[in-house]
């Protein structure tokens, strides 16, 4: 490329002597270049990145990881599969992916149409006369055709392409991400909710135990049995009890209109579909983690997207040093002209060489803020590896530590509400007192909400290691991704 370069260069010289001669040979060392097919700029090959080859916490067994496409699925609940269709089918993150992955197929278009001839066609009809002479009105018609075409000398319009592809296949990336998050939230809030509403069930069960409570101390308060003091205590109690349940329905309530946001479905609809019955949290199919941290570099979608973000920035380095090149045009026009009973058809053939000589350095601090973009490009992209490393590990954790939990909270909850029950008993029978009573009810209901609060956990991280692991993205792009948009 150099060598061509001096030749032109040596040719321009040689041109003030014979212009003619000068001007085919330069056309013709122009067309080799162009043919050649050369183009400036690095070459885009993915780096390679450091990452464990295998995991360090705890990984669980009993499935299969290629079986996380429609994950929501393997839960077997109807209600939480219907709030995920609902959410896919009308999402406005969603509709803004697919608007950002048509404006990017736009992209590129625009830039390979910059390297093909563009041709233009015109009209026109003019009337004219002299009104002082009162000669005669003569119409004058035109019509013609203008082409050009900007020569891809060194390669400025295919890395301009190669950047804009790039950038669609961030952009579909982007779109399948937003898939798994939505599906992560949705699952997510479904679960929330039905932790929720057992917790609520919880209270209202203390609340209506409370009740009763109360009732007895208030007859055996009059009879004379109980000091006025034990009825005190219990009516704190029984409100304070009913104050936990109201604050508790508020927040399934507020879960509700989370489902609501997120699904587009009226809430009527949503309150249909979740119902009032006390419904367990739903069971995740376990999977089994087979792949090593290195496979998330082709799983995850947002890893992906960057990768591919990176391989734009790098094209556009090569933008930008084409532009610090010689450039060749070529414009040409044919006009055919009527006026007066005379017919004209001048036409016109130009090429244009332009020689960059100086701009006080912008071209190459375009080069210098290429190399940057690609820089920080490169940044970002290490740091999502990363972090999709480090999610899957926390996962890991959490999901183990509550799995390892579960047990003993089950264990507590049964044991302290038995020995609430028999607390009962001995209180009624007043072989205890109520400080007794009520220090047996508080054990019991805390043991309760702890059980469902590690239920939650475990499954609320079963859905972040399915969003972790990339929730299986690319067999959902194979089935839906020329639907979808």
């Amino acid at each position: 490329m150099k060598m061509i370069f001096l030749q032109l260069g040596s040719n321009y010289v040689a041109a003030r002597k014979d212009r003619g001669a000068s001007i085919k040979r330069i056309t013709l060392i122009l067309m080799v270049a162009c043919l050649a097919g050369c183009a400036v700029g690095p070459d885009y090959a993915r780096p390679n990145m450091r990452v464990p080859t295998a995991w360090q916490a705890p990984v669980p067994h009993g499935g299969k990881i290629e079986k996380m496409d429609d994950w929501w699925g393997q839960f077997k609940d109807p209600v939480l599969t219907e709030l995920q269709q609902a959410a896919q089918n009308d999402s406005p993150t969603l509709d803004k992916a697919v608007a950002a992955i048509r404006s990017a197929r736009a992209s590129v278009t625009t830039s390979r149409a910059s390297g093909i001839p563009s041709l233009t066609a015109a009209a026109s009809a003019t009337r004219s006369g002299d009104i002082g002479t009162r000669s005669s009105a003569v119409t004058t018609t035109s019509s013609g055709l203008d082409a050009s075409w900007e020569i891809d000398l060194f390669g400025g319009v295919r890395r301009s392409v190669e950047s804009a592809k790039a950038t669609v296949e961030a952009k579909e990336a982007d779109w399948h991400g937003a898939r798994v998050s939505l599906a992560a939230e949705v699952a997510t809030d479904y679960v929330d909710y039905r932790a929720c509403h057992l917790k609520l069930a919880a209270y209202e069960e203390q609340a209506h135990s409370y009740q009763e409570t109360l009732r007895l101390t208030r007859v055996s308060v009059s009879a004379g049995f109980s000091a006025p003091a034990d009825l005190a205590l219990v009516e704190a109690g029984a409100a304070s009890a009913s104050s936990s349940a109201t604050a508790q329905q508020a927040t399934c309530d507020i879960g509700i209109k989370a489902l609501v946001a997120v699904t587009g479905l009226e809430e009527v609809r949503v309150r249909e579909l979740l119902g009032n019955d006390i419904t367990p949290l739903p069971t995740p199919a376990e999977v089994s983690i087979e792949s090593i941290p290195a496979a998330l570099i082709s799983q995850r979608p947002d890893v992906v997207s960057s990768e591919r973000q990176l391989a734009a920035a790098m094209a556009k380095i090569g933008v930008a040093e084409a532009g610090r090149w010689p450039s060749l045009s070529l414009t040409g026009s044919i006009a055919v002209s009527h006026a007066a009973g005379l017919a004209t058809t001048p036409w016109s053939l130009a090429p244009v060489l332009s020689l960059p000589l100086f701009n006080a350095g912008s071209s190459a601090a375009k080069v210098d803020s290429a190399r940057a973009d690609y820089d920080s490009a490169l940044a970002t992209y290490k740091s999502n590896i990363r972090t999709a490393v480090k999610e899957v590990e926390q996962a890991l954790v959490n999901l183990d530590s509550a799995a390892r939990r579960e047990g003993d909270a089950r264990t507590s909850a049964t044991q302290y509400r038995s020995y609430f029950r028999a607390s009962e008993i001995n209180w009624q029978s007043g072989r205890i007192s109520l400080l007794d009573l009520e220090t047996a009810r508080r054990s019991a209901i805390s043991a309760e909400v702890s059980f469902i609060d590690v239920n939650q956990t475990r499954v609320d991280q079963w859905i972040t290691l399915y969003k972790a692991l990339g929730g299986s993205w690319q067999s959902a792009a194979e089935n839906s991704q020329g639907e979808s948009k």
